[in-house]
């Protein structure tokens, strides 16, 4: 591995190989202020079947294709027992793991397999399409010194007003991404970012609004994720509760993959409150 002046690049990247590994790790803890056990909440499908949210985390990653391994990352034995339940496969990480990010490190130095990219699939981003995991991994295949990557939509009417109904009742909704001029990330938030004044907003065209929805997703080179457990936590970082900043405020570039919207919202796990709409969108999908 060595510098470039646009980020991490390994030698492997470099090859000329045809083959291109790609792992997705899904990080669970069972710990949460907001929704303690959330891996294990329940979730009702449109056939009236009920599993797991990391069941149905599982299940979108499988869903991703030209994959070789997806594995479930936790310090959890109750979130082990469940994983093994539905026939999942589960690497245990230290408790000390402060976010997704460095358990999915943790993860894959556990694994000890080499890979091209990993791809972190949050355990609470049960609807995010496969596609959008396909673009993300083509954006990383295209350009070799990526270190990073990660998906945005823009959001719907219906979307936007979601978040900021959530920001007006001081619950933490989704989380919104600035991008410059040719689409790396400025700053990620939990709050609706940019704001938006009504006039514009009732002037915007057709169903899209000119805000980004982060999606729950991340591609590293490896090199990349093990650099980022080496980093002392930043300010910002533990202010938002936004574990990718910490690449921001170390100058890692992160690139933000503009995806179409799927034709459903895209909504995560944060609330209890958020179950039914999960719910709902299952049942307009047929999806169990």
């Amino acid at each position: 591995m060595f510098m470039t002046s646009r980020g991490w690049r390994s030698s492997e990247a470099m090859s000329d190989s045809p083959a291109f590994r790609v792992g997705i790790i899904i990080p669970a803890r069972f710990a949460s202020t907001r929704y303690p056990a959330k891996p294990l909440a329940r979730i009702r499908g449109a056939g009236g079947q009920e599993r797991s949210l990391i069941e149905r985390s599982w299940i979108a990653a499988l869903a991703v294709p030209g994959v070789e391994r997806v594995v479930i990352a936790t310090d959890d034995t109750r979130i082990a027992a469940e994983v093994q339940r539905f026939g999942g496969d589960c690497v245990m990480t230290p408790a000390e793991c402060a976010n997704g990010t460095e358990r999915c490190a943790a993860a894959l130095e556990a694994l000890g397999e080499t890979f091209d990219v990993i791809i972190n699939l949050q355990g609470d981003a049960l609807l995010t399409p496969a596609d959008v995991a396909v673009t993300v991994i083509e954006a990383m295949r295209q350009d070799p010194d990526l270190p990073v990557a990660t998906p945005a939509l823009r959001c719907s009417r219906s979307l936007y007003a979601h978040l900021v109904e959530d920001q007006q009742a001081g619950r933490v909704g989704g989380t919104t991404v600035v991008t410059n001029h040719r689409s790396d990330a400025l700053y990620f938030s939990k709050r609706v970012l940019p704001y938006i004044a009504p006039e514009v907003l009732d002037a915007a065209p057709g169903d899209a609004v000119p805000a980004w929805l982060h999606l729950g997703l991340y591609a590293y080179r490896p090199e990349a994720l093990a650099a980022y457990r080496r980093m002392r936590p930043c300010a910002i970082e533990q202010l938002e509760g936004l574990e990718q900043l910490r690449f921001l405020h170390y100058g890692v570039r992160m690139a933000v993959v503009d995806c179409p919207p799927p034709g459903w919202d895209v909504i995560e796990l944060n609330n209890p409150t958020d179950v039914p709409r999960i719910e709902a969108i299952l049942q307009q999908r047929g999806l169990d």
